[in-house]
């Protein structure tokens, strides 16, 4: 606060204010003859900052392989290859044909490159009506649990979490168990 008049104190602070001898000048002079001991400078203009660009989420965008036409998404787990090992592509594709679906139809998304993205970010970029997950590494985050081989119906998704291939290429019986949950997917 900035005060031109220093008798405007006495109205504002009811305590008493002891002068300094350079200030009783100013009370016992004429306004227009008082010369100011110091020159104040005036206040700053405030200026706001400039608001921090605000940053916007950039489009999502996954690298998957098929069509997605149908809305089925599957979900891998193979650090080393893009989407899966040639063999296990075949055998899924294979499982698939016999089931009524083309590549076109479906999307396969390799987890290992998207470790740190839940599944509500796959979901609302894919909008599967199917969802199958091969082998516990390829789980989402933030994803509500499944059990191996059990058909979960959620709303108007249906997913399976099922072995790997690389489980399932060993054991007949993992295969059998496959087969039988995938063709009620």
């Amino acid at each position: 606060m900035t005060v031109e008049n220093p008798m405007a104190y006495s109205f504002i602070m009811q305590d008493d204010i002891y002068l300094l001898n350079t200030d009783k000048l100013q009370y016992t002079q004429p306004p227009e003859t008082v010369t100011p001991s110091a020159v104040a400078e005036p206040e700053p203009q405030y200026t706001p900052a400039p608001a921090a660009p605000v940053a916007l989420p950039e489009p999502v965008s996954f690298k998957y392989l098929g069509g997605n036409k149908k809305g089925f998404l599957v979900i891998t787990h193979y650090p080393e290859h893009d989407f899966m090992h040639d063999k296990h592509l075949a055998a899924l594709e294979s499982t698939l044909t016999r089931l009524g679906f083309t590549r076109d139809d479906i999307a396969i998304v390799n987890r290992v490159h998207y470790t740190d993205t839940d599944f509500d970010v796959l979901a609302s970029f894919f909008t599967p009506k199917k969802l199958l997950i091969l082998g516990k590494h390829a789980m989402p985050l933030k994803m509500e649990s499944l059990e191996l081989n059990k058909l979960k119906q959620s709303g108007t998704l249906t997913a399976l979490l099922t072995f790997s291939f690389d489980e399932m290429m060993d054991s007949v019986e993992h295969k059998k168990a496959f087969w039988e949950q995938m063709k009620q997917l």
